[in-house]
């Protein structure tokens, strides 16, 4: 009987562009346009400059590319490793709906940009390769009931080493047997703990998760291309995935390869307006709904009460974030926010905002609860109590980005622009259709 391993295995490496429904390669293309979008902003950053500059020193010279840094060309491993940090460097990359604790975007297009790049792969193999591991990659974040989290591991950084190492092996032409060894050597290699959230300082270690875990795919998909072996029990086995990040939390295997070619789970990639962690989106969104409707401003503020998922309280409760990256993380911070910025701006996230006296004082008066019909899923409730008596509330259910409201080629493309704006109008355009038409480029690089 086949292991969950050697199932997804042989899923990845026989997966054809023409069997894939159209609609779930537009969803593909759209969150790599996205991607692209946010690690080219997000290559301004002191963090993303430090990755890059480690890339540089350790592997120059090779034949691929570093998003928005163009004269740069480093070896495969070390440009899945920066392009990945690029990508979650300012909370602006793809997450999944259900959440399963993945980052497909920033997770897979590093890994499998990497490996076209240093092999010459076209653009309809990339783009089969970014849906393979993104079914894998959600199916594996689905059957952990998101366990991991609760007790301490971060989910994408588990998760996504499968991902990326499915991606990249697709682009190298791993078959069933070999790509079975990837994921069984993915599984040593997963890492990413959550004190970040927890501690007063080193926030910026949440950029490095995703990164390593692009960086690790490449590494699995190589060493097995060699014939290095891994153990096909890696999922569902003693030992395995399940049943050591779970360590006797909910989990269901059977979700692990559940319904593979019937339904599509890169359909369930969310997208992101603000940049913020996902489970802000909803309060954020209910509280610029409220203010538009009611006519007030953050000074007009009292007090206010979100409910929503239990992980509001039990991750996301920072009312006094000691820099942006905790910030980001911090529900209560990007509320507050929102009352006194433009939260769809990217530079309204910065540190002047985390030290902005009125923003933190509100940080104060934001109270979290859970929602009892939220569930696991993204639904909220905000309640604003103003000076001036007035209480008004509202319900957010379905964010814009989330799979049943999400975002058209027309709004990506709005968003690729203005992420992008550094490289030049025309230059960003010709890029942006490039993408659009991924499939017919004979060699998919950047």
């Amino acid at each position: 009987m086949s292991t969950a391993a050697q199932i997804l295995g042989k899923f990845a490496s026989e997966l054809k562009l023409e069997d894939i429904p159209a609609e779930v390669l537009e969803r593909a293309k759209i969150c790599i346009i996205d991607t692209v979008a946010a690690a080219t902003f997000g290559g301004r950053f002191a963090w993303s400059k430090m990755a890059v500059e480690y890339a540089i020193r350790y592997g120059k010279g090779g034949p691929c590319s570093i998003i928005g840094y163009p004269a740069v060309r480093v070896q495969a491993p070390y440009a899945a490793l920066s392009n990945g940090v690029l990508s979650q460097a300012y909370e602006q990359d793809s997450v999944s709906d259900p959440s399963h604790g993945v980052h497909p975007g920033a997770t897979l297009l590093p890994a499998l940009l990497a490996a076209s790049e240093e092999t010459g792969g076209d653009g309809k193999t990339a783009l089969a390769a970014f849906v393979a591991g993104c079914e894998i990659m959600f199916r594996i974040g689905a059957a952990s009931h998101h366990s991991p989290e609760k007790i301490g591991f971060h989910s994408p950084a588990i998760a996504g080493t499968y991902g990326a190492a499915a991606a990249a092996g697709r682009v190298y032409g791993l078959n069933a047997e070999q790509m079975t060894h990837a994921l069984g050597i993915a599984g040593s290699l997963s890492s990413g703990i959550l004190a970040f959230g927890k501690s007063q300082q080193g926030a910026m270690v949440k950029r490095l998760h995703v990164g390593r875990a692009a960086e690790s795919g490449i590494l699995a998909a190589r060493l097995a291309s060699s014939g290095y072996t891994g153990p096909e029990t890696v999922l569902d086995g003693k030992f395995g995935f399940l049943d050591t990040y779970c360590n006797g939390q909910v989990s269901d295997a059977k979700l692990l390869t559940a319904e593979l070619h019937e339904y599509w789970k890169t359909l369930r990639i969310c997208f992101k307006r603000y940049s913020c962690e996902k489970y802000s989106h909803p309060p954020v969104q209910a509280t610029r709904t409220l203010m538009a409707e009611h006519n007030f401003v953050g000074h007009d503020v009292d007090t206010v009460r979100v409910e929503g998922n239990e992980r509001l309280t039990t991750h996301h409760n920072i009312t006094e974030p000691a820099d942006i990256m905790k910030a980001q993380y911090s529900v209560p911070f990007c509320v507050a926010l929102a009352l006194f910025r433009n939260p769809e701006d990217p530079q309204s996230f910065d540190e002047q905002a985390v030290a902005d006296p009125a923003i933190r004082a509100m940080c104060r008066k934001i109270k979290l609860g859970t929602l009892p019909q939220a569930g696991a899923g993204m639904s909220a409730r905000v309640t604003v109590d103003l000076k001036d008596g007035r209480r008004v509330t509202a319900d957010c259910s379905l964010y814009r980005g989330m799979p049943d409201n999400t975002f058209s080629r027309d709004d990506v493309r709005r968003k690729f622009m203005l992420f992008t704006s550094g490289m030049g109008a025309e230059a960003a355009a010709r890029l942006c259709a490039r993408l659009e038409n991924i499939e017919q480029e004979p060699i998919f690089s950047l």
